[in-house]
């Protein structure tokens, strides 16, 4: 499979696979002694790949590939080393990078969603299982058979409240400790009210006990829960995963000879030697060697830059075709690539402070709810005299005006819109994505890879000369340059013959060259062969002393792209493209989609400072990209989305994943999010409603808890139809 091979694929087994990670992979990566990531794999085929490939290198124990993740941890021999995992994935066609797995948390699992599903399931059987003796003792039961239903009741109804109950208690209790009163503070006075007063009926033999009202609460609110965390899960840290990507080791140069030594172990001053194919692992001055060197994940420069003696180099690029001494200037925590993580984790942590509609509703909900049950509580005391009376009005409140539908207004409508986003190529992973979508009115797009491709394609190839190509497709399969790499799929493509190339050697930051028929012959750079520059990318082949023949490249623009930004200018939305590639191909593109606010050479911090400095102004802004250049500006967004063929950093950072290739249905997720927007706060209208009529009924006295629960259950249900009415 050829590296530039990322396009999504659409069989069943691709689509399963991320629902069918196994204990074992999960097992693997934490025994692992490496972690490679796997930007470009994206299928079913591609585990099967990748580890039949790892398993056949001597001293490889296991390979378990996690495709959500898309990493591969390898169980092997302490003399395999990184380097050589991931020369033969680049072999098969995988680029990979290693990632240190001490900063990665391989260890977390979906605890949380299973320990909710498992508790929503206690208290769905036991709700079933009352509401049977329920319909006993209604149907006319009495006397000692009601009081022995009621018991067994009590038996079915108290351990699971206690079990299931849980999360709303832990986090009342938090609550109060904290002196402010959440959303679950009423909701398990609730809970507590109502089983207390059914435990003092059945006790007294009276003729109402409310286990059924308790424990359906409990199963409706567990429902919601469940739903807001299934909206809400996301992946870990974009910053770990940035901090992750940094090279754990290098190979640090002394007058013992080579030692390779921890990150942590280097200083300013020390030399390393990192090898072709191998990522930066520190920041420094090249001292010794030639090289180009590959700068797309940091800065999305799509032309391979070279590096002699006097360059400076930053952690996370790729040394391609030379070995490179470098003398370090600052690794560890010192290094760009982990100031960069530093960035990410700021804005990551800025952005969290957006407060959903569900939360501020809350803020003025739960105070009033407790007024309200404290009230009725001591004016039906002061008037009555009965306590036992004025505390069942007093639990049929809090029942009653329990925050159920509004604790499904959310989750209801993000679980609906996410489902029809996810049938139009969108993966929703934060539970807030789609109320900011929807107040979107900005959009800043990437380049490469984002509203490209992200692979260099060969123009006008069939206007070339037979021989001239031949030659061409000699060379470049001798090279690991991305160009060679792009040129030679394409002549492979179209059948053209490689012609026989004698003594081909590559020549470091220049080229590949070679005799052809006693000539000599070259392809790479253009001052190596004494070759006028083209504005495109391009790469040039020489046949002895004739004149240089250029192979040009584009970037071909991403499917929809111009129907995306068409649309999304004609919705009134301001679009920018923000690239850190060079000037030509950022303007060419720009006029191509017809944008005409467009910036080139952007660095990873000017990208997230523009970013903030629009959304100071007021404006809230949607960021779409797909590197480690774009990570900081996709955590500072108000929303952001990455394609699924992104690095990993970028896809954590952001809040919606793009699973296919087309960008056209980007508008429709907007449309989608603002109609979800309008069905939540509908829903909180349709709650506020249904609390205008049954509070007062609850007040005067004319429903008793196990009417409360009823009234609260057809108002979770009235929300929920609402909310299917998206798909």
């Amino acid at each position: 499979m050829s590296t530039l091979a990322t396009n999504i694929s659409a069989c069943p087994a691709c689509v399963a696979a991320p629902v069918a990670e196994t204990i074992a992979a999960r097992r693997a990566e934490r025994e692992a002694g490496i972690v490679l990531s796997l930007p470009t794999a994206h299928c079913a085929a591609c585990i099967s790949d990748v580890e039949r490939a790892l398993n056949t290198v001597p001293g490889v124990r296991s390979a378990r590939v996690n495709l959500t993740q898309k990493r591969v941890s390898v169980a092997a021999l302490p003399s395999v080393g990184a380097e050589e995992l991931v020369a033969r994935l680049a072999a098969i066609g995988y680029p990979a990078h290693e990632l240190d797995p001490g900063l990665l948390s391989t260890t977390a699992t979906d605890r949380q969603g299973r320990d909710l599903l498992m508790r929503l399931g206690v208290a769905g059987f036991s709700m079933m299982n009352i509401m049977l003796l329920s319909f006993a003792v209604w149907s006319g039961a009495e006397a000692a058979t009601r009081d022995l239903f009621h018991w067994i009741s009590a038996a079915i109804a108290l351990p699971t409240l206690a079990f299931s109950g849980q999360p709303f208690f832990k986090s009342a209790w938090a609550s109060i400790r904290a002196r402010r009163l959440g959303m679950d503070v009423p909701i398990s006075l609730a809970l507590i009210l109502s089983s207390a007063i059914s435990l003092f009926e059945t006790f007294e033999g009276g003729e109402h006990a409310y286990f059924d009202a308790a424990v359906s609460l409990c199963f409706f609110l567990l429902a919601g829960r469940y739903l807001d965390y299934r909206s809400r899960a996301a992946a870990r840290s974009a910053a770990e995963e940035l901090a992750a990507l940094e090279v754990p080791r290098a190979t640090r140069l002394g007058p013992e000879g080579e030692a390779i030594v921890p990150i942590v172990d280097l200083a300013p001053g020390d030399l390393v030697l990192v090898r072709p194919g191998g990522r930066m692992p520190v920041d420094g001055v090249v001292t010794e060697g030639a090289s180009e060197i590959d700068r797309s994940l940091l800065t999305g420069e799509t032309l391979p830059l070279y590096a002699g003696p006097g360059s400076v180099v930053s952690a996370g690029e790729v040394n391609l075709t030379g070995p490179l001494t470098l003398r370090v200037t600052a690794a560890g925590r010192d290094s760009s690539l982990h100031r960069m993580a530093e960035l990410v984790a700021v804005a990551e942590t800025a952005r969290t402070r957006y407060t959903s509609l569900a939360d501020r509703m809350a803020r003025g909900y739960s105070p009033s709810v407790h007024i309200l049950a404290l009230s009725s509580f001591l004016v039906w005391l002061y008037l009555t005299g009965d306590l036992r009376l004025a505390v069942n009005i007093a639990a049929a409140v809090l029942i009653i005006t329990c925050p159920c539908a509004l604790a499904l207004a959310v989750p209801a409508v993000v679980t609906s819109a996410s489902g029809k986003l996810f049938r139009k190529g969108f993966l929703v992973k934060d539970g807030t994505a789609l109320e900011r979508l929807a107040e979107v009115d900005t959009v800043v797009f990437d380049k490469t890879g984002t509203l490209t491709l992200g692979a260099p394609a060969p123009l006008g190839l069939d206007g070339h000369h037979a021989r001239d190509l031949a030659v061409a497709a000699g060379l470049a399969a001798a090279s690991g340059h991305p160009l060679s790499r792009a040129l030679s799929v394409a002549l492979r493509d179209m059948a053209i013959a490689p012609a026989t190339i004698e003594d081909l050697r590559e020549v470091p930051g220049y080229g590949v060259e070679g005799r052809w028929q006693g000539s000599l012959v070259r392809l790479g750079r253009a001052e190596w062969l004494g070759a006028k520059l083209v504005e495109e990318t391009a790469t040039f082949l020489r046949i002895g002393a004739a004149d240089p023949i250029a192979f040009r490249f584009s970037d071909s623009p991403r499917i929809g792209a111009a129907a995306a930004v068409a649309a999304l200018q004609q919705a009134g939305k301001r679009v920018l493209l923000i690239s850190g590639d060079a000037e030509a191909p950022v303007a060419r593109l720009a006029a191509e989609l017809g944008l005409t606010e467009w910036q080139a050479q952007a660095l990873p911090q000017e990208k997230a400072a523009k970013v903030t400095a629009m959304q100071a102004e007021g404006r809230k802004v949607l960021m779409v990209g797909d590197g480690l250049n774009d990570t900081a500006a996709l955590a500072s967004a108000h929303v952001s989305i990455s394609p699924a063929s992104a690095l990993d950093a970028a896809r954590v950072a952001s809040d919606i994943v793009l699973l296919g290739q087309d960008l056209s249905p980007l508008p429709d997720a907007l449309r989608i999010a603002v109609q979800a927007r309008r069905r939540i706060k509908q829903n909180f209208a349709l709650s506020l409603a249904y609390n205008a009529v049954a509070v007062p009924v609850a007040l005067v006295g004319l429903a008793t808890p196990l009417i409360a629960a009823l009234a609260m259950s057809t108002s979770s249900v009235t929300v929920s139809l609402n909310a299917l009415r998206l798909k």
